[in-house]
């Protein structure tokens, strides 16, 4: 059995780079800051942050670049991707770990949506309906 589902809370931490495919498929790119607080043993409080890189694609990658903004918070539902290449300056193997957005809600638990955010809600929703299909390639497992 195979299941690849990621749920991530977070910030932005940088406005998303939008972009159109030569055969005019919207792909957006943002990253994600999610922040990890607890209490050592020693009783000193620490913090951990962990920085997702996160892909979008067709409307969802149009709204995304039209409301998401560097600091906004979300929760970001997807799938991992692991991407892999050879660096052409070192010739070695390279990879990432991503995310890719599946559906999205603005904002926080009790904060307060902007105007933005009310006008998103339907485009959000219909783009939730609109996400790419599984490929064969999702399927593979590389272990």
């Amino acid at each position: 059995m195979n299941y690849n589902k990621v749920i991530l809370a977070g910030n932005v931490t940088r406005d998303p780079e939008l972009r159109t495919t030569p055969k005019g498929t919207s792909i957006a790119k943002f990253g994600l800051a999610i922040n990890r607080n607890w209490t050592g043993e020693d009783g000193q409080k620490r913090e951990e942050v962990t920085f997702v890189d996160v892909d979008a694609f067709g409307k969802q990658a149009e709204i995304v670049g039209k409301y998401f903004r560097k600091g906004r918070c979300l929760l970001v539902e997807g799938r991992l991707k692991l991407d892999q290449w050879d660096d052409k300056q070192t010739g070695q193997k390279r990879s990432r770990l991503g995310v890719v957005l599946e559906s999205f809600s603005f904002g926080a638990a009790g904060e307060n949506k902007s105007a933005e955010a009310r006008e998103a809600a339907p485009a959000k929703r219909r783009a939730a309906v609109d996400a790419q299909p599984p490929t064969e390639r999702d399927n593979d497992v590389p272990f």
